[in-house]
């Protein structure tokens, strides 16, 4: 049975948004970090070509063109902030020429945290969180823009968890 993928976008007490995917996973959180800590477990859900340098200060680098190399138009970077293996991970966001200049010279704020749980069944729940958004219609477009396109990335890293072969825990 496939794991279901609930986005949000919420309004937090400040006013502040947040665009919320939550996921439940049958593996455990150790087996799901393997997605978010290696190269070829980024590859499977998250984009086709990806560079990881995953320490506090590292960073992501991923382009969704199959063909393109880092730094090609296109490539996606996020600084790590922090991580706590098979738990947590802070990225800061950076948007890219997809964007207004306007959003991207504001974005100092723009962070996406994601937590794997432990379930009492042994399985994990993965909550991202992405806050730090602007007001504004462009940034609306933004909300919008990345709550359809976290829950796409999320749906993929769910089919890469079930194709786990049984035992790989």
């Amino acid at each position: 049975m496939a794991s279901e993928v609930q986005t949000d976008v919420v309004q937090m007490a400040s006013g502040e948004r947040a665009v919320v995917v939550k996921t439940s996973l049958a593996a455990p959180p150790a087996t799901i970090w393997r997605f978010f800590s290696t190269e070829a477990g980024l590859r499977c859900w998250a984009a086709p070509v990806v560079k990881l340098d995953l320490r506090s200060g590292g960073s992501l680098q991923t382009n969704y063109d199959k063909s393109a190399h880092i730094g090609d138009p296109g490539t996606i970077s996020l600084r790590i902030l922090n991580y706590f293996d098979a738990e947590f991970i802070t990225y800061k966001v950076k948007l890219n020429d997809a964007f207004p200049a306007q959003l991207q010279n504001h974005d100092d704020n723009l962070q996406e945290v994601v937590r794997l749980q432990r379930l009492p069944d042994g399985g994990t729940q993965l909550v991202s969180s992405m806050v730090g958004w602007g007001s504004g219609a462009d940034w609306d477009k933004a909300v919008a823009f990345f709550a359809k396109g976290n829950e796409w990335s999320y749906r993929n890293l769910v089919k890469c968890a079930e194709a786990l072969p049984p035992g790989s825990s």
